[in-house]
């Protein structure tokens, strides 16, 4: 199959890539047209949070929405109630109630709650030295409203703001949070460059896994905002998905760029060549990208609309980047033949000066940007001046004996028990601070300082105390003939309770006869994101309401941003332990039927938990604990509860891509040798580089991710980059080799009735493809190494 694929888009390369071609232009046409509708939604079934919203929803439509905040402090020696304060800020809020935004065909106005409507006082600071100047508006947008809505509403109302005179106006919360267009993914793509040129060679060879993956991701992005119509899309899936895409989308190019240069310099013809890399690489990413894609859509088991989303998104993206390898990448190597062994000085000095523009442009450096048209004018100049038309020098390939690669697995090899326990230890040490993890979500007090999310956050925690950023609302059905009494000791309980800095209610749905629901507002002490907010949740849950609402027929439900964040992150902790186990269960069962063994698969499980658990512990250090937030300009905060779940499932994927990579050519020298020793050194010898190389763009792509404002993409960068640093070095360099070398012949053993009862799955394929009466044969092309001299 795999081999009939490779020469079926070999033959038909100009049709092949045509259809990719037109497909990338349709689907961009079909989404301009269409939009995307990304929104977050952090609800949950049978959840209190859930139960309480609904309710919202049904009694108390003017609550239910998307939330922001217009806050604004008035000029020293004057007060926010002054008339022309008053004045200014009452036709702010008259025009943006005038704005309208359209969900499911339905038009519905903004909604304003003024701190001058009647009842409104509480909005007005009364302490501290901002008291009297400071007061803020809730505006609220339909619970339905999109990502891009939200976007265009406050780009409405900040020009509008900036005309106020007398008054500093800004916009706060997470729905009216500043977006900035990633280009971090431009740095990590130009570090990829100038990795693939060290790693190859050839800038030709270089640029095929480049617009592989440019294709794939741009392919995917489109498929995800396109599937934003029919599921829930996060607002960040698709830079997730971008992040993703390049990365995989660059690993899978190069092993089969890799494996076809290998084929070229052992006298195959470029047909062949390609077929046998496609038949074989192609396989082992066929499988890899399969695995990422299952383990990604497991999480939909988790049944939660936002998760759904983020699998759907991220698989999306990687399932393009996986057909692109093996349908795209073998039309393009038939364009370009042998010629990715040449590669002549002036395309060398282009890629070279396009790498450095583009490291530029992610470094927000425009300047660095002139270097692009610079490159085109040394590749014109290069077919007429001399030097620049000259080939650059290829090394001549050395004997696996003469690698580093060898000489290191053969040094390991002769100290496996220091070895192993030197790379545990240092796992283990940096895997310590997962014990004190906290899930939850952070808050706009994470947004870098003098951003207006983060201004108009300050402000409100200065002037009405943390607790007023992240407010939770109390609802319960009324009762048949509800008791004031009853009413007012709720609203007393709620007063009295620790952690409680302010509590207004009962508010009924309705004045024109008898209710239907009450709701209370109720102010913490502290933060949204402290540990004590959460801890103030299950305490009125749990102790308080109970107590207050005894023998009256009250059902008070504790809603908000607040409370359904803190079941999200329950709901999810409490499924996390299943959902890893399935996935090690799958990631064993795929292992064990590939190489037909027992211990090789339960040896990558653990330490996939090894390395997986040393990633947690840095992101708890660098973010919960905040070692890394002086430098990055974010507070310490609880890990983002979708976190674990996403890296655990992508970086599994990603060390499987390894480990079959690794353990195929390892198994390969076993049957060729049976020495199980050397088999390991001839094997870590033949793969070192390409994986060296792969986790270098993998890292850098994930790494350049830091430079974002958003601190989840910041910690999601920063989880994946160091997963992929340590399973690349530390596990494949010495764990892998170390353990192999105790096990010795033991490392192959299957018993004969589960070898009988297995099926039966040829991940590398065929080393030689069959022969073709239409191949032209060998080709004479010298053997060249994959570095420069």
């Amino acid at each position: 199959m795999f081999a009939g694929l490779g020469r079926w888009c070999h033959d038909h390369r100009k049709l092949v890539l045509l259809l990719w071609v037109v497909t990338l232009v349709i689907g961009g046409m079909a989404l301009g047209a269409a939009g995307t509708e990304s929104r977050s939604e952090f609800t949950l079934p049978d959840v209190e949070s859930r139960r309480g919203f609904d309710l919202l929803e049904e009694h108390f439509p003017v609550g239910a929405g998307q939330r922001g905040s217009i806050v604004f402090v008035a000029e020293e020696g004057s007060s926010v109630t002054d008339p022309g304060v008053r004045a200014e800020m009452e036709a702010l809020f008259t025009e943006v109630q005038a704005i309208d935004v359209e969900v499911e065909g339905q038009t519905t106005p903004v909604s304003v709650l003024s701190p001058y409507d009647q009842g409104g006082e509480s909005r007005i600071a009364t302490e501290g030295d901002l008291a009297g100047r400071l007061a803020y508006a809730e505006v609220e947008l339909p619970a339905d409203a999109t990502f891009e809505q939200a976007v265009e509403v406050a780009d409405e109302i900040r020009p509008r703001a900036e005309q106020v005179d007398g008054v500093e106006v800004i916009l706060g919360g997470q729905t009216f949070a500043e977006f900035e267009e990633p280009s971090s993914e431009v740095l990590g793509l130009g570090f990829a460059i100038c990795i693939l040129i060290l790693a190859f060679g050839s800038v030709l060879a270089m640029g095929l896994p480049i617009g592989v993956a440019l294709f794939g991701i741009g392919l995917g992005s489109i498929l995800v905002g396109l599937l934003s119509h029919v599921a829930t899309i996060p607002d960040f899936a698709t830079v997730l998905g971008v992040m993703i895409g390049l990365g995989v989308g660059i690993d899978y190019a190069l092993f089969i760029v890799t494996r076809y240069r290998e084929n070229l310099h052992a006298g195959m013809s470029v047909r062949k060549a390609t077929v046998v890399a496609i038949d074989t690489s192609g396989r082992a990413v066929v499988f890899a990208g399969t695995t990422v894609v299952i383990s990604l859509l497991g999480m939909l088991v988790m049944n939660i609309s936002f998760v759904t989303g983020l699998a759907i998104g991220a698989a999306s993206v990687v399932a393009v980047t996986m057909v692109a390898s093996v349908t795209l990448l073998p039309a393009l190597l038939g364009f370009a033949g042998a010629k990715v062994e040449v590669t002549r000085w002036r395309g060398l000095i282009a890629a070279g000066l396009v790498a450095v523009a583009l490291v530029g442009i992610g470094l927000k450096v425009p300047a660095l940007g002139m270097l692009i048209p610079l490159a085109a004018v040394v590749i014109a100049l290069g077919f007429v001046v001399k030097p620049l038309k000259r080939e650059v020098p290829l090394q001549s390939r050395r004997a696996p004996e003469q690698m580093f690669s060898y000489r290191w697995s053969r040094a390991v090899q002769h100290h496996p028990v220091r070895a192993l326990l030197a790379g545990a230890v240092f796992l283990g040490v940096l895997a310590l601070p997962v014990f004190g993890l906290r899930l939850g979500f952070s808050d706009e007090g994470n947004y870098p300082q003098g951003s207006d999310t983060r201004r108009a956050y300050d402000l409100l925690a200065e002037g009405f105390g943390p607790g007023s950023n992240g407010p939770l609302l109390l609802v319960s059905p009324a009762p048949d003939g509800a008791d004031p009494a009853a009413l007012e000791g709720v609203t007393r309980a709620l007063r009295e309770a620790d952690g409680v800095a302010f509590a207004a209610g009962p508010v009924p749905n309705t004045t024109d006869g008898p209710p239907d629901a009450f709701l209370w507002n109720v102010v913490p002490t502290s933060a949204p994101q402290d540990a004590e907010t959460t801890q103030l949740v299950s305490h009125l849950r749990d102790d308080v309401l109970p107590e207050a609402t005894a023998g009256t027929g009250l059902d008070v439900a504790v809603t908000g941003t607040v409370a359904i964040g803190v079941d999200f992150s329950d709901y999810l902790a409490s499924r996390l332990l299943w959902f890893f186990a399935a996935v090690l269960t799958l990631s064993f069962i795929l292992l064990m039927v590939v190489f037909r063994s027992l211990l090789v698969p339960l040896k990558a499980v653990l330490m996939n938990l090894l390395s997986i658990g040393a990633a947690y512990g840095v992101i708890v250090a660098a973010f919960q604990w905040g070692w890394l937030g002086g430098l990055l300009n974010f507070d310490g905060a609880p890990v983002e509860p979708f976190m674990p779940m996403m890296l655990f499932a992508i970086v599994f994927g990603l060390s499987m891509d390894y480990e079959v990579f690794l353990l195929s050519r390892v198994k390969e020298e076993w049957d060729r040798t049976g020495d199980s020793h050397l088999s390991v050194a001839n094997g870590l010898a033949a793969t070192a580089r390409v994986i060296t190389a792969a986790a270098l763009i993998m890292v850098f792509v994930f790494g350049s991710f830091l430079l974002e404002n958003d601190r989840v993409i910041k910690l999601f960068g920063t989880g994946l980059a160091t997963a992929v640093l340590l399973d690349a070095t530390v596990v494949r360099m010495l764990l892998v080799p170390a353990t192999m070398e105790l096990l010795g012949d033991r490392n192959w053993w299957l018993p004969r009735w589960l070898d009988r009862i297995l099926p039966r799955v040829e991940v590398e394929g065929h080393a030689e493809d069959e022969t073709d009466p239409d191949d032209p044969g060998p080709t004479s092309e010298p053997e060249r190494e994959l570095t420069p001299a």
